[in-house]
């Protein structure tokens, strides 16, 4: 069995001149399978932060890359991280050297997106 994954963690930007960002999801690459998850909760916090059309973008984008799949190889990743837009951005993937259980993709997104309960959609 293979003990490391990739990772790459997911930003709302909120102002770009000064490069402020929120994690609020994550990119799990274990092998050929790639997991995209964020936070329901995180993304309701950031609602008025944002104008109407910039909230309902973010919202659309990342529910699309967690539904239909959008993300579908470490180069699309790779892509992702080089060329972000103002509202979002993608961190490059990062190796980690534990077992890719559910438990450990489950900590590592408490780490960097959201400690409480995983509420995603």
């Amino acid at each position: 069995m293979n003990n490391t994954f990739r990772y790459s963690i997911i930003y709302a930007v909120l102002r770009p001149e000064i490069s402020e960002r929120l994690s609020v999801g994550l990119i799990i690459v274990d092998g050929d399978k790639i997991d995209v998850r964020y936070s329901r909760h995180k993304l309701n916090a950031l609602q008025p932060l944002f104008s109407e059309k910039e909230y309902k973008f973010l919202s659309r984008v990342l529910s699309t890359m967690k539904r239909s799949q959008t993300v579908k190889s470490t180069d699309s990743i790779n892509y992702l991280a080089r060329y972000s837009n103002n509202l979002i951005a993608v961190s490059p993937l990062q190796t980690i050297d534990i077992a890719p259980t559910e438990s450990s993709k489950e900590r590592l997104y408490r780490n960097y997106v959201y400690r409480g309960a995983r509420k995603t959609a």
